[in-house]
């Protein structure tokens, strides 16, 4: 049976509703798909299963989707046309409010079209935002389609609102674009890989005859390599097991990239969200001459309600054969192992990872570290005492301190911090709502001071682990935060040769890499 008969299936668990959209024939509405169990006959659940076509009544869509948002029926489908002026969201009036997993299946190339059906389970009024899932079979080539839709709804999202968030408000997954920025540096890296033959199963003789493109030139690889978008295309003219081959290569180093790229901070959301946000102080730091427009610096305290993982939800994880309750040895705190996707690292090797899951925290580490750590298996009593112990150490609400500067940001575009340009938003417990960039401790304080500055030993220590500030220190020394052979150090750049004696004597050590 082709899968273009039907548009759309949306199923509703006891705690989520599903809901796939395909773009149907314009006569597949008329039909109706039916799954028929016969009666069980002693040591057999079902005798066989019977599927068949069958004529359906116009008026039946109607009822379906109704009884959809009456929470009768936990499945809904609907087609392109069907979908139109029809609304299948987490209405607050509707009975149904669960969550809502929006299955996109073969959602063409037309952005606005997806956006339209889209927009059929995300709209005003509603409990909760759905999750859309693109979906794709085990062709890998295919996702190529599902990157343009995605590609297409970022920059409609740049367009239309200002932000790089996509026209799904960010509900899309950073790898269903396969045309960002991560990608072009993930497929630069897979080129350099094939050329020093670190692709298994593919040599470079072999990738250049079978699409055509040229990584070496005369003097050696070139420097204009073919853009991801041809790449991508060349995929679809090769056989599936090269296909597969090349593009889960190409994933683990988009993977790898990716999740360093959310390991910093960088998630992509835009509007900071918090149980309080109070500004505390507000500065003046430029006024333009002309039209007395005011550059403001804010101090802002946010709280935020911690979320501890809870034991019972630590444990449910050991429903999978896979896991394993740890305690470290040193420390006695608690953690659940899970299994992680392995990354392809940028000399080709292939980097095995497991899931450390904490009360607070979770985070991938490579497996070969854990086995040079103090993490030892433990049973569920000890266990549960070390998690329970750490959970009664959570307060109820942590507090932290942030700046923004806001108002007329372009006449000191330049003076602001280079490392990081998102521009964020968020509103204040009086109501005010505040656009502007994201600065760090050490720059408020040299942007305010006078004369020496005042940021204490302590706060610039924090806002170094942070990882999102470079303190400028006198003799063009900066300090910064850098991930080095999977773990975190505090790196001081622009020293000169006569200083590394002094610079020993004070404790650093350097090394190279």
């Amino acid at each position: 049976m082709s899968t273009r008969l039907f548009a759309a299936i949306v199923r509703a668990d006891l705690q989520t509703s599903a809901i796939r959209y395909d773009h149907l024939a314009s006569n597949a509405t008329n039909f109706r798909y039916s799954q028929v169990f016969r009666k069980p006959r002693a040591r057999s659940r079902f005798e066989h299963r019977v599927f068949r076509i069958e004529n359906r009544a116009g008026s039946a869509n109607l009822a379906a989707a109704a009884a959809f948002m009456d929470d009768q029926k936990r499945i809904l489908v609907f087609s392109d046309a069907g979908g139109t002026g029809r609304s299948y969201h987490a209405e607050l009036s509707a009975k149904n409010t669960r969550l809502r997993v929006h299955y996109l299946l073969e959602p063409g190339w037309k952005a606005d079209a997806v956006i339209q059906g889209l927009g059929r389970t995300h709209r005003t009024n509603q409990a909760q935002p759905p999750l859309f899932r693109p979906i794709a079979t085990n062709v890998k080539a295919e996702k190529r389609f599902l990157s343009t839709i995605a590609r297409r709804l970022d920059t409609l999202g740049a367009i239309t609102r200002g932000q790089r968030q996509t026209g799904g408000q960010g509900l899309f997954r950073p790898e269903d674009n396969l045309e960002s920025h991560y990608a072009r540096d993930a497929l630069r890296q897979l080129f350099l890989l094939l050329v020093r033959g670190k692709v298994e199963g593919c040599s470079l003789e072999s990738f250049e005859a079978s699409t055509g493109l040229k990584l070496m030139g005369s003097t050696g690889i070139k420097d204009e390599l073919p853009p991801i978008t041809t790449f991508l295309n060349r995929l679809l003219a090769l056989t599936i097991g090269l296909q597969g081959m090349l593009f889960t290569a190409f994933e683990q180093l988009l993977n790898a990239r990716i999740e360093v790229a959310i390991a910093s901070g960088d998630t992509g959301l835009e509007t900071l969200r918090a149980e309080s946000f109070v500004v505390a102080d507000r500065q003046t730091i430029y006024t333009h001459p002309r039209t007395g427009a005011a550059t403001q610096l804010l101090t802002i305290t946010q709280r935020q309600r911690n979320q501890p993982v809870t034991l019972a939800e630590a444990l449910d994880h050991m429903r999978d054969r896979r896991a394993w309750l740890l305690v470290n040895e040193r420390s006695g705190r608690a953690a659940v192992q899970i299994p992680a996707a392995s990354v392809m690292l940028d000399d080709g090797e292939i980097e095995r990872r497991i899931r450390l899951i904490r009360p607070m925290k979770a985070h991938n580490v490579p497996l070969k570290m854990l086995e040079e750590s103090h993490w030892v298996k433990a049973d569920r009593v000890l266990f549960s005492e070390a998690w329970n112990a750490e959970l009664c150490e959570v307060p109820e609400f942590a507090d932290s301190t942030i700046h923004v500067v806001s108002g007329l940001l372009l006449p000191i575009w330049k003076r602001l911090p280079q490392e990081s340009t998102r521009v964020y938003r968020l509103q204040i417990d009086r109501g005010e709502r505040i656009i502007g960039r994201k600065v760090s401790p050490a720059w408020a304080t040299n942007a305010t001071a006078t004369s020496s500055s005042s940021l204490t030993p302590d706060a610039a220590f924090t806002a170094l682990v942070d990882g999102r500030t470079i303190l400028d220190l006198t003799e063009g020394l900066q300090l910064r935060r850098s991930r080095v052979m999977g773990a975190n150090r505090i790196e001081l750049s622009g020293f000169t040769d006569t200083m590394r004696e002094r610079l020993t004597a004070y404790g650093l050590f350097h090394e190279i890499i």
